[in-house]
């Protein structure tokens, strides 16, 4: 298990490492999965985002359903990723005692939440299927954003790699974060967004 040493952020090649966002001195939890890049072969077609909420019961007809609309081809890749974000899903609302759950698969091209921020919910998952991860800076760095200064230190997920950010609403050392800059890269990519449900 890797941990950052006087560090809020844990991290491991172990999934169980994201049960440790509930402890009062972890912001953020990181899963260190391997890179599967057979998800590069969805974006060979023209997608549109998919955003919905659900119960985890309907997770993966809803999936099925949304991912249909949106153009994701019937391929063994697209089983692949419904049975992953249901994995997912499962995994965090058990951590986050919620059966219920908020679904955005994105496809990103620009520099989508460039900033360093926290995001106003009570924890987030985030992991990115194809291209470059999340950013994520430590609490000295995230003063020196506070100050608007350039961090010294910027960590970057891998592809896959699985990050669970406590927000503004859990505490007041949120995990700050950002999507990494790509404008005008040409990279394409693929991020999954779990969040609670949103109330109303």
């Amino acid at each position: 298990m890797t941990v950052l040493l006087d560090s809020p952020a844990k991290l491991s090649v172990s999934p169980h490492v994201l049960s440790a966002i509930r402890a009062g001195d972890c912001n953020l939890a990181v899963w260190e999965r391997p890179t599967d890049r057979a998800f590069e072969a969805l974006l060979a077609t023209d997608l549109d985002d998919v955003r919905f909420s659900t119960t985890l019961s309907a997770l993966e007809e809803g999936l099925r359903k949304e991912l249909g609309e949106a153009g994701y081809p019937g391929t063994p890749e697209r089983a692949a990723l419904i049975d992953d974000i249901v994995s997912l899903a499962k995994r965090y609302g058990d951590i986050m005692e919620i059966e219920a759950v908020s679904v955005r698969l994105a496809i990103v091209t620009t520099n989508s939440c460039r900033k360093f921020h926290a995001d106003y919910v009570k924890a987030r998952l985030i992991t990115t299927y194809v291209g470059t991860g999340t950013q994520w800076i430590e609490a000295e760095d995230a003063a020196r954003v506070a100050r608007e200064q350039e961090p010294h230190r910027i960590h970057t997920f891998k592809a896959g790699d699985v990050g669970l950010f406590k927000g503004k609403m859990w505490t007041q050392n949120p995990a700050i974060h950002r999507s990494p800059p790509i404008e005008d890269s040409g990279e394409t990519r693929l991020t999954l967004v779990l969040d609670p449900p949103r109330a109303g």
